[in-house]
């Protein structure tokens, strides 16, 4: 198990995808995402692995959630510096973690 305090250094936002590039030099199929996640944060970019249930439209303008105290991730020619969130549908892909409604960029989870 982890502590209160464990979990409180994850820290969790919510942010809105305002570009979304293909990633063909990935291993496995991913957009390049470019997320604003307000002034405080302001906009970080990151690699997700969700073609399988998402378009370039479908991701454009959403908001999700996304770590953002990870130190940046090189996959490939690419620097990843947050970490959408997600969970494994019944088929294995992954379906991004939202805000029932929306909420200011950079609002974090609690």
């Amino acid at each position: 198990m982890i502590s209160w305090e464990d979990f409180s250094k994850v820290d969790i936002r919510i942010g809105t995808i305002i570009e979304v590039k293909e990633f063909p030099k990935a291993n496995k199929p991913a957009w390049q995402l470019t997320i604003d996640f307000g002034d405080l944060i302001g906009i970080k970019k990151s690699s997700a692995q969700i073609v399988a249930n998402y378009t370039k439209l479908d991701l454009k303008g959403k908001q999700i959630l996304a770590v953002v105290n990870f130190p940046p991730k090189q996959i490939a020619n690419f620097f990843s510096e947050c970490l959408v969130l997600g969970v494994t549908d019944s088929t294995g892909n992954i379906v991004l973690a939202q805000a029932e409604s929306k909420v200011e960029n950079g609002s974090r989870l609690h």
